[in-house]
């Protein structure tokens, strides 16, 4: 069959990436269709297959987008020009992994390598990174999610793309023609060895310990003060949000042992401790006889703020605040600001946050508490540092108040269920609007509220001390094992090329 001019082929090759993207981004909440993302990649690296780098950068850019414009499609409702940049920077992470690898021999090891690296990289940069629309997200209702206790989002990210390669190398030999049986063997051989090791890691990971013994059970209320959805702070009066969420403590059952408000819902203009806030938070800390936290934003000079938890004990005393250490870009600080003042309009992020400097860690009456402060329960790394200094339970004071649709509420939700499974940690949540959720220590939400409703979710969580393999190793296996596949698949095709 005469093949079509390369132009044609290249626009057919990147048609293909961008519709798998799409496929793709139908496994990520609030779609939750998990088997679309090995799928996805599968049909991704049959598009990519003895192509040039040019054409394999193009069509793994468009499968970027295909994923990134559903996925980050939240972004647009605060700046559609800056969404659209957002959507390009890290469409462009795919496109770079594309380049890396090889259009022959020794596909399968740098396709593995390069995708994997890819994500790792996204996560962590530029800005700290972006998990959000990431495809680990995507598991958390599938048979691969118990990958994460063993390697964490990195670890679940290689088996949604080993899987791939496994499917990809199955219709391959399914499809071959003209072909000689020991090569249909081969191919059939090297499907099953990448399908049977992600069942085979996926079956560790279920039984792989999940924070060991519980050290005792506590009861828990998330408060939520509904409201509507799609606001910004400016548009709402501070007083109404703390006014809405006080309203609800009276519905906590009395000698609860830990009491949750979300995030930034007592904005304040002075010192938390001179406000008549504090003082109300006092009262209802003594009337219900429990550990309360809250989120509460003060000022700090004339251009800064200050994103904090406030824990009070059973007897009303404000015990620990805990600062947010990993700040939204755009969000809570700008950066450059004086150069992007000329650029663009910030006035809707008029001041920057602190950096919080601590690890999160609170000792109370509840038990030892590791607090995420919202776009914090994305990043592995913040729940790390608290496990390893002692947190027994995970707490996610949250605010997604200002996204219109359920589409990011539900990516936090699952970044929460990550996080759980992650650590070997129950977790309690609570937003303004929703979702305020219980997670247990498997990744398995117990309780849930609806969006933009008041609610009081009141449950019972257990609190254990144990370590996963994945917080006893980290990201390095992973980070080493990605960039050596890539090694190795260049050297292959590079052995193949000279022979």
């Amino acid at each position: 069959m005469r093949q079509p001019p390369l132009p044609i082929a290249a626009l057919q090759s990147a048609a293909v990436g961008l519709l798998a993207g799409v496929v793709a981004s139908g496994s990520l909440p609030p779609f939750g269709f998990w088997p679309l993302g090995p799928f996805a990649i599968a049909v991704l690296l049959l598009s990519l297959e003895e192509h040039p780098i040019g054409q394999r950068t193009f069509t793994a850019f468009c499968f970027g987008l295909g994923l990134f414009v559903p996925s980050l499609w939240w972004a647009q409702h605060f700046n559609w020009y800056g969404a659209l940049l957002l959507m390009v920077v890290e469409a462009a992470f795919f496109a770079a992994a594309g380049a890396a690898m090889t259009p022959d021999r020794g596909r399968t090891m740098s396709a593995i390598g390069a995708l994997v690296l890819a994500e790792i990289v996204r996560e962590s940069w530029p800005l700290g990174g972006l998990p959000i629309g990431g495809l680990p997200l995507g598991q958390i209702h599938g048979p691969l999610f118990d990958v994460a206790r063993l390697a964490g989002p990195f670890g679940l990210m290689m088996a949604i793309v080993v899987s791939g390669a496994g499917i990809r190398i199955l219709v391959t030999a399914l499809a071959a023609r003209n072909t000689s049986g020991t090569d249909i063997g081969l191919r059939f051989g090297l499907s099953a060895l990448l399908l049977g090791s992600v069942v085979a890691g996926a079956l560790w990971g279920a039984f792989a310990p999940a924070g060991g013994p519980s050290q005792g059970t506590r009861s828990v209320a998330a408060v939520q003060g509904g409201g509507q959805r799609g606001t910004s702070a400016q548009q709402v009066d501070p007083l109404s949000v703390t006014h809405a969420q006080l309203a609800q403590i009276p519905h906590v059952p009395h000698g609860t042992a830990l009491t949750v408000l979300p995030e930034d819902v007592v904005g304040l203009s002075e010192p938390l401790r001179q406000s008549w806030q504090n003082r109300v938070l006092m009262h209802w800390a003594r009337a219900k006889a429990t550990t309360l936290v809250v989120g509460v934003t003060t000022p700090v000079g004339s251009t800064q703020f200050n994103n904090f938890a406030a824990v009070y004990n059973p007897r009303g005393s404000l015990d620990a605040t805990v600062e947010k250490v990993h700040r939204v870009p755009f969000g809570e600080y700008v950066p450059a600001r004086s150069l992007l003042s000329h650029l663009a309009n910030i006035s809707g992020v008029p001041r920057d946050a602190v950096v919080g400097t601590s690890n999160e860690v609170v000792a109370t009456h509840a038990g030892r508490l590791g607090i995420l402060i919202s776009f914090e329960v994305f990043f592995s790394s913040r729940s790390a540092d608290e496990v390893r200094n002692g947190a027994q339970l995970l707490v996610v004071p949250t605010n997604t108040t200002s996204y219109p649709s359920d589409q990011m509420p539900s990516q936090e939700l699952a970044a929460a269920q990550l996080q759980a499974m992650e650590r070997g940690r129950d977790l309690i949540q609570a937003s303004p609007t929703g979702y305020s959720a219980i997670v247990n220590h498997r990744g398995e939400i117990t309780q849930r509220s609806a969006l933009s409703t008041p609610a009081v979710l009141s449950g019972t969580v257990n609190l254990y001390a144990g370590q996963t393999i994945y917080t006893d190793l980290g990201d390095w296996p992973i980070i080493i094992l990605s960039a050596g596949l890539i090694i190795a698949g260049q050297l292959r095709a590079r052995r193949t090329t000279h022979s």
